[in-house]
């Protein structure tokens, strides 16, 4: 890679970092006739002609009126669909309508863009997606676990030759959970699942510049690799304490992330620029498609028919890149074990 094409890329990332966007109050908790929408349904528990029958209840769950039976079902209290969230919800539908026939564009509620719900999932379509990333993230660790233990030949002692195996384990656990987390969160923002789903998230980006450091370097020796992680391990572990017992702030994190994980791009970017790795081209793409999928991270456009925005793109994007990571994983171990084979004979 020529001196002129690395400055270009490092310039990409930095613009891409600082134009992540600060987060403001939203325009439509000021709407007057949103306000007054709520206000009126807190009251009477309806918004036209839609009635939430858990509206006859407290905050503090005990019935004003009527029999125990008549209570939230414990499902949708789970969810935390009490009869303010169901006010918002369908005030907030309502006045977008309204809006819609105007000619106005969509606004904020809340700091959240207006989504349909579906079975009570707010966001279904990034609901789907982070599935079918957690899905595929099992089918490439599984396939790496086959490939090491049941294909390849193992040490005398039985370890893999390939010396990066418990680093992609840990990997794969890792974004594992941060899938998991993100269907449950975009399934339903509170705050427990919004700490849930950024700490996984920042745990993950984190664990992954380690990898890429580690890997792109060449980095064997414990020495090296405690002396790489620790750091950053102490970095991310501050960041995500930060985030649960001080602020949740949304903004700090998602530049924390966006930084994290411009890094690792640029490192395997120029991995892949320097590298002779028969499967560099699968880096490659992993890079363009990680960038596209900056891109798209620090995008913030409403959702296409109240179900498609910038985030659930982003998710998309994310189910093949994880098949191209892991395919590469799997060369990487094929072609490290057949190298040292060769050198051992």
């Amino acid at each position: 890679m020529s001196q002129m094409a690395l400055r270009r890329l490092i310039l990409l990332f930095l613009a891409l970092y600082f134009l992540v966007p600060s987060i403001h109050a939203s325009e439509g908790d000021a709407d007057p006739i949103y306000k007054a929408c709520l206000d009126e349904c807190e009251k009477s528990g309806c918004v036209g002609k839609i009635c939430f029958q858990h509206c006859k209840f407290s905050s503090d769950g005990k019935p004003i009126d009527g029999p125990w039976y008549l209570q939230e079902p414990l499902y949708q209290k789970w969810k935390q669909w009490d009869c303010r969230a169901d006010c918002q919800y369908h005030c907030m539908i309502a006045r977008e309508e309204q809006r819609e026939k105007h000619g106005e564009k969509p606004i904020k509620y809340h700091g959240k863009w207006p989504f349909q719900r579906v079975y009570g999932i707010q966001e279904p379509v990034a609901v789907a997606f982070s599935a079918l990333s957690l899905a595929l993230q099992f089918h490439g660790w599984l396939s790496f676990f086959i490939l090491l233990n049941y294909k390849l030949p193992s040490r005398p002692d039985k370890r893999t030759y390939y010396e990066y195996t418990g680093l992609w384990h840990v990997y794969a656990v890792l974004a594992m959970n941060f899938w998991f987390w993100s269907a449950i969160f975009h399934c339903r923002d509170v705050e427990l699942t919004e700490k849930l789903d950024y700490s996984s998230a920042v745990a993950l980006v984190g664990y992954s510049l380690i990898l890429a450091i580690l890997r792109a370097f060449n980095l064997r020796d414990e020495a090296s690799r405690v002396m790489v992680a620790a750091p950053l391990i102490a970095f991310v572990t501050t960041h995500i304490l930060y985030l649960n017992l001080y602020k949740l702030d949304y903004d700090l994190n998602v530049k924390v992330c966006m930084a994290m994980g411009v890094a690792q791009l640029l490192i395997w970017g120029v991995w892949a620029g320097v590298t002779c790795h028969p499967s560099r081209w699968k880096v490659w793409l992993f890079v363009v498609g990680g960038s596209l999928a900056v891109l798209l991270g620090i995008s913030d456009f409403p959702p296409y028919k109240g179900f498609v925005d910038s985030n659930a793109l982003w998710h998309a994007i994310s189910i093949p890149l994880t098949y191209i990571c892991w395919s590469f994983v799997q060369d990487d171990a094929e072609l490290s074990t057949s190298t040292l084979l060769k050198k051992i004979n």
